[in-house]
């Protein structure tokens, strides 16, 4: 069976490096847990490197946190639907917002729990996800700060999540003042402004981030020491805490170019024929998962000399080239993970979880 390993070593590598370049900044941040799809074991791992705050996008996730550990402090990172409010009270200490029928009924939910919940407001800044728009803050933060239960603790927004929309230190500076806004308006504090995810650490680097930028949320960085903004490495940083094992279940050596009248596959994908082809043949590898785990887009074989040839629901097909001598039936051969491979990966019942 194909399984995924987690290198704790690696993992508290890249937390120690995080942890001290925010501590260095003077800036807090929460450890964002979504990519481990609730497998309590390697949450363990998160919380036992000293994770204080953990954020998450399932409540189901959430609720596992809270059964290893009561004391870490849970945010859910969307903004909550209707018939999960219960779930989310009872789960998350805090949550993101952006419609005032959605926090009254968390307000109302919350009295009834006999709980504080705090709120995140999140705030539109081009990338055209969630968020309320710029003009309406003030009335909406006027909406809701009165309402019972209900602690608005911050202001936030989300780039590069959907459209593309990258961060600047414009657009920082620019949460920033809606804070100051608030602030000057209501006399009410707003302790934390949450600018960001991964994406905003390059900028961090730069030293372009604002001072009134207090809060940053990070999953990919922590477990893949990745630039999203340049794609490069983060120096200092472990790429590859997370690794697939899949095992050889097929050597044969076979024709590179099928034999028959081609359509499309189930995939919906037409074979193109390479001329340079005809007549070839190479040694094929059959591994033992497929597209139902995993995207071929998202993983690389670690060694570079196999190429991967294609995939089906269940089986990995790769062209094993010139070390076709160095593997035999029973093998197992190791990929390097994307952030998408490995989601992909932790969220399939078929495949094993290990920490090493």
């Amino acid at each position: 069976m194909a399984f995924i390993t987690l290198d704790k070593k690696k993992l508290n590598q890249n937390y120690k490096y995080l942890d001290k370049l925010f501590k260095k900044k003077n800036k807090e941040w929460a450890v964002v847990t979504k990519l481990l799809c609730g497998n309590k074991t390697f949450i363990k791992e998160v919380i036992n490197l000293g994770a204080k705050e953990v954020c998450d996008s399932r409540i189901s996730n959430l609720k596992t946190v809270k059964e290893i550990n009561a004391d870490v402090e849970t945010v859910y990172i969307k903004p909550p639907a209707k018939r999960s409010l219960s779930s989310v009270i009872k789960y998350a200490d805090a949550s993101f917002n952006t419609e005032f029928y959605t926090i009254k009924l968390l307000s109302d939910e919350a009295v009834k729990q006999n709980k504080k919940h705090k709120i995140i407001i999140m705030i539109e800044l081009g990338d055209l996800r969630e968020g309320v728009m710029g003009d309406h803050l003030l009335d909406f933060y006027e909406s809701i700060f009165h309402l019972p239960n209900i602690m608005v603790t911050g202001i936030g927004t989300n780039l590069n999540c959907l459209n593309g929309v990258m961060p600047s230190e414009d657009k920082l500076i620019q949460l920033s003042l809606y804070k100051q806004l608030i602030e000057f308006k209501f006399k009410r504090k707003i302790p934390w402004v949450t600018g960001g995810t991964s994406v905003i650490i390059p900028i961090l680097l730069r030293k372009q981030v604002p001072s009134g930028i207090n809060h940053f949320r990070v999953g990919e960085a922590l477990f893949f020491g990745n630039n999203l903004i340049t794609g490069e490495d983060i120096k200092g940083m472990k790429q590859d805490v997370f690794k697939l094992y899949a095992e050889i279940i097929e050597i044969t050596e076979k024709p590179k170019i099928p034999i028959g009248y081609l359509g499309e596959n189930p995939s919906g994908e037409t074979f193109e024929i390479l001329e340079e082809d005809y007549g070839k043949t190479s040694h094929r590898a059959i591994l033992d998962v497929g597209l139902l785990d995993i995207s071929t887009d998202f993983i690389e074989p670690e060694d570079s000399k196999i190429t991967l040839a294609g995939a089906s629901s269940d089986m990995l097909i790769a062209d094993l080239g010139e070390v076709h001598q160095n593997y035999k039936v029973g093998d197992l051969v190791s990929f390097n993970l994307k952030y998408m491979g490995a989601l992909r990966l932790l969220n399939s019942n078929y495949i094993t979880k290990k920490v090493i």
